[in-house]
């Protein structure tokens, strides 16, 4: 979502903010309650939460995250000071004293440039989610974009290691886990790290695990393009198929990827056709990428073989050469 989301169920507050919202020149996207905010919570470049709705927001465990602001009215008593700090707001803001400053913050979201959100995921173990998501990372750095990388999938080998011990040409950050630490990624971890690298990056990629956690979900929602890996065998369509159903429950940008050649000839669009996926690219056998990722070598560094032309494909348009 790229417009600002108001939680309210409050008409005369509502009425109010949308006024504010047209006078700046802002589109909003409005919600009458959490769990129709749910959707697009994470990915709103602000969130507007109507001080009636503040316990409600914290009873329905949205989490906490940058550029929240909860808004009130004098007249309607005392500001929910103590939810609004459970939910992580910036600001309490009463009307009509705080109207200039809503103003500038809506106009602020339609001229701001947030960057794109890239999440890759396997459809069973060992597909190359990670080394698709290190590949794209790899290949929007080398087109001298700024570049968040974010393993989130404590469990799987750790994107760093796909990445390797080369350095990579361009801007790269790598937001990786502490192996010695749980094996979950807090959700208010995941919503600042989409926060802060929508703000300060070109482009975001996240590695998420096939089980879906609140963390996964928040980026699964922030995100414009979700790949599923998926081999060309037919277990590993099966897997693929529930995996596939959980991810589209929050998310409409689910693509699929086909990882070939499969031991029984399976061509990509039958796998597409099997799981009912748009197709939007296929991987092919690169032994010098093995050999590669065993030497500590990049995926995609010399932007050269399957999975470098497979990741400047899925680049094209949102991050131009």
């Amino acid at each position: 979502m790229t417009r600002p989301l108001l939680i309210v169920d409050d008409a005369d507050l509502l009425d109010e903010l949308l006024r504010i919202a047209a006078e700046s020149g802002t589109e909003v996207e409005v919600a009458a309650d959490p769990v129709a905010a749910r959707r697009g919570y994470a990915s709103a470049p602000l969130v507007l939460v109507g001080a009636p709705l503040a316990a409600a927001c914290l009873r329905a465990r949205l989490s906490r995250r940058s550029g929240l602001v909860v808004v009130g009215r004098e007249a309607s008593g005392g500001p929910p000071f103590e939810a609004a700090d459970a939910l992580g707001a910036e600001l309490v803001a009463v009307l009509p004293t705080a109207e200039p400053w809503l103003a500038a913050r809506f106009a602020a979201t339609t001229t701001g440039c947030r960057a794109r959100v890239f999440a890759v995921l396997g459809g069973r173990g060992g597909a190359g989610a990670s080394v698709l998501a290190a590949g794209l990372a790899v290949t929007a750095a080398r087109r001298g974009r700024r570049v968040l990388l974010v393993d989130a999938d404590p469990l799987g080998g750790g994107v760093d290691l796909v990445l390797g011990c080369q350095s990579v040409t361009g801007d790269l950050t790598v937001l990786s886990w502490d192996r010695s630490g749980p094996p979950t990624v807090p959700a208010a971890a995941m919503s600042v790290a989409l926060d802060s690298g929508r703000a300060s990056r070109d482009l975001v990629v996240v590695d998420l695990p096939r089980r879906l956690d609140d963390a996964a979900v928040l980026a699964l929602s922030a995100a414009d393009r979700v790949f599923l890996v998926v081999p060309a065998e037919l277990r590993a369509c099966a897997a693929a198929s529930m995996v596939a159903a959980q991810v589209a429950a929050h998310t409409d940008a689910l693509e699929l990827v086909v990882r070939g050649p499969g031991p029984g000839r399976l061509r990509p669009y039958e796998v597409a056709r099997a799981l009912g996926l748009p197709l939007a690219g296929t991987l092919r056998r690169e032994p010098d990428l093995a050999r590669g990722l065993e030497r500590g070598d990049p995926p995609a560094g010399t932007g050269r073989g399957s999975l470098a032309e497979l990741c400047a494909r899925l680049l094209d348009g949102l991050v131009p050469a």
